[in-house]
């Protein structure tokens, strides 16, 4: 039986192990795309944490080439889903096709849609129907899809990027609670720095190409979530993070500021979030343990998607973020 020390080496290795291969993949992903250190840093996180990432942010700030540089870094299995008003779930999830056999009968085939892959780009998503949104929900949340009375599952890792603008309304379908709620996390794409775009010019105007060498692959990348799976959580981390998730419910917050403006708290989906989050921050920081710090850097963009502002924050110019801001000072 191996003793305390032994175990310890050994978690250090893999603590070490999984620091540097995470910042492999994050350099090999700043060669081709410029800038935005936390944001690409934040999509590593939700990435290793298993679960699904939406992006906002407005058109030309480089969303799909983000996620398609992750996908070559990765060597993962990689499809893009353009999101249309005329998109249709067997679009997404494919569809049973009748076809001849050789003997001259008849049989049904599964034609797999776009959905059965490790990396799915969901692009401008609120662009689809609500009835097309509502077919990721079980793709996302339980990593497969139902075709009439046949069940298929997803290959693992499975991973969601979704993207959508958050400033153009018409001709699109806001995503309801329940499928916001599926996303770990929603991380917001600002603009370049201005040294940035200097970068920007003399990669994608001088007429090469721009690709990502694969550091990683998917079995890596599996292997890298299950370490994250093992990071312990204390009693006083789990303590936090059910007493910050609370203080967002109107219900059972005492801060003003939240009893007046928010009309729907974060769900317990959002503690699982921040403790996974919170487990890869961990990991980072060379510890197997999570700290009441990795919560609170975890906390905007596990939060920000998952509580609903009332018409009274809008009048008054205040977002989800503030809220989390508020919390976090106070508790």
């Amino acid at each position: 039986m191996p003793t305390q020390t032994e175990c310890l080496k050994k978690a250090q290795v893999q603590i070490d192990h999984f620091i540097q291969q995470f910042t492999a993949l994050k350099a090999q992903i700043q060669q081709c795309f410029v800038g935005q250190n936390e944001l690409v840093e934040d999509l590593l996180c939700v990435l290793f944490a298993g679960g699904h990432a939406l992006l906002e942010g407005v058109p030309g700030l480089g969303k799909t080439m983000l996620s398609k540089t992750l996908a070559q870094a990765t060597a993962m299995d990689y499809e893009r889903i353009q999101c249309t008003p005329d998109l249709m779930p067997s679009d997404i999830t494919g569809h049973k096709t009748l076809v001849e056999a050789e003997n001259g009968s008849h049989q049904l085939i599964f034609e797999e849609g776009p959905v059965i892959s490790h990396f799915i780009l969901v692009d401008e998503i609120n662009r689809a129907t609500p009835k097309t949104q509502s077919a990721l929900l079980e793709a996302m949340q339980e990593g497969q899809v139902t075709i009439g009375r046949e069940t298929i599952q997803l290959p693992h890792p499975n991973f969601f990027v979704a993207t959508q603008n958050p400033v153009e309304h018409e001709g699109t379908y806001p995503l309801p609670e329940a499928q916001l709620d599926r996303f770990l996390a929603k991380l917001k794409v600002r603009y370049p720095e201005t040294d940035d775009y200097r970068q920007i010019i003399e990669l994608t105007t001088t007429g090469g190409v721009v690709a990502a060498e694969p550091v990683l692959t998917a079995e890596t990348v599996l292997q890298m979530q299950q370490t994250v799976a093992a990071v312990e959580t204390p009693e006083l981390a789990i303590d936090y993070v059910v007493r910050l998730v609370r203080a967002t419910q109107p219900q059972c917050s005492d801060m003003a500021i939240v009893r007046e403006h928010v009309t729907l708290g974060a769900s317990p989906r959002a503690v699982q979030s921040m403790v996974m989050l919170g487990k890869v921050k961990a990991l980072l920081d060379g510890r197997s343990s999570v700290s009441v710090k990795d919560l609170k850097g975890s906390a905007a963009i596990a939060l920000r998607h998952r509580i609903a502002m009332g018409f009274s924050a809008m009048a008054d110019q205040i977002d989800a973020d503030q809220i989390i801001n508020e919390i976090l000072n106070r508790l």
